[in-house]
């Protein structure tokens, strides 16, 4: 049976949202070694990253509430940053961070179940 139009569009939109959010973990991982701008490099990708995910949030936004799209846009971005500084040594992990960033997954996922 084929889907109706709109759950299609549904489904999309969170794709491109989900790869809005990676793509955030992309420009706040530049930015962390863009060194104010200066290394030109790190300062292109943040750039590109910066306007993809902006760009994917704003499509993910016109079907999905601007409201929800945000905070799991940026729920994906902490945690993916974070496990980002955690991979390369710079930021430690702790049970505690652990579970909050759980927590955190888990509101991101009820945010989409509860849509």
């Amino acid at each position: 049976m084929r889907q109706s139009w709109s759950r299609r569009n549904s489904r999309l939109a969170w794709v491109l949202l989900i790869v809005a959010g990676l793509f955030e973990v992309g420009f706040t991982t530049c930015l962390r070694y863009a060194d104010g701008f200066k290394n030109l490099a790190w300062s292109g990708g943040f750039l590109i990253c910066a306007y993809l995910s902006f760009t994917l949030l704003e499509r993910a936004a016109r079907t999905i509430p601007l409201g929800t799209s945000y905070a799991v846009w940026v729920g994906i971005g902490a945690v993916g940053t974070v496990l980002v500084g955690v991979l390369t040594g710079e930021e430690t992990i702790s049970v505690v961070r652990i579970l909050l960033l759980l927590g955190l997954v888990a509101c991101i996922v009820g945010l989409k179940l509860a849509h």
